[in-house]
């Protein structure tokens, strides 16, 4: 994986922080963000099951599929709280120095 395959995962985020500064009505992630914390976080604990679930059955393209949903989750539940992926890769960069 190139550092170009994970520039789309910055757009994302962009996109993301601009749909939760500047709520546009037809957007998903506007509507989950007037949801509030509670939901965003609900949808977390989905996708992370049903992407358990598609593990444990073995088939790629749905285990592809849950994983993508399970980070756009995630982006939003951060950046709902003003935590960037940014933040999240300087932790895990951290545990890897030690």
């Amino acid at each position: 994986m190139s550092n170009s395959d994970l520039s789309f995962l910055d757009t994302l985020e962009k996109v993301i922080v601009n749909r939760l500064q500047n709520p546009a009505a037809g957007s998903y992630t506007s509507s989950l963000a007037e949801s509030g914390q509670k939901r965003i976080a609900q949808k977390v604990g989905e996708e992370a099951v049903e992407l358990a679930l598609a593990a444990v059955a073995g088939d790629r393209n749905e285990i592809v599929s849950e994983a993508a949903d399970l980070i756009y989750h995630v982006l939003v539940l951060l950046n709902n709280q003003e935590i960037s992926l940014t933040d999240v890769v300087d932790a895990l960069e951290a545990r890897h120095a030690s």
